[in-house]
């Protein structure tokens, strides 16, 4: 088994949909109105920003977090918490081994809490 889909709470899909298109590089791949609905790919996981859904914290694995915060901060983004290491990979079971994890926590358009994640080599 595997997760297949996010939804997310976005109650101004043209604002979250902007956000989203510029945290991730590339536009939706589907949006449905009505019923308001817009589809994002992640490598085979949608994300879904809905008005009716509830709000979800996610995490997504970026290369540098740093460097992405900053860009979002920027960019009026509020930084709930800047990267950060929260543990070190000692073996491959979360995480590439000899690695830190650094995190980091936005908030969206929408007020939904977003997690950065970077895998940092020691």
């Amino acid at each position: 088994m595997r997760a297949v889909q996010i939804a997310q709470y976005a109650a101004d899909l043209s604002r979250a949909t902007a956000f989203y298109t510029d945290l991730f590089g590339a536009p939706p791949v589907a949006s449905f109105e009505p019923p308001g609905l817009v589809f994002f790919d992640l490598g085979g996981q949608r994300l879904l920003l809905d008005r009716g859904a509830p709000s979800a914290l996610h995490y997504y694995l970026t290369d540098d977090v740093a460097s992405l915060v900053e860009r979002l901060r920027t960019a009026g983004i509020t930084v709930e918490s800047d990267p950060h290491v929260i543990f070190t990979h000692h073996d491959d079971r979360l995480g590439p081994a000899g690695t830190e994890e650094v995190h980091a926590f936005v908030r969206d358009t929408e007020g939904n809490l977003v997690g950065l994640i970077e895998h940092r080599p020691r």
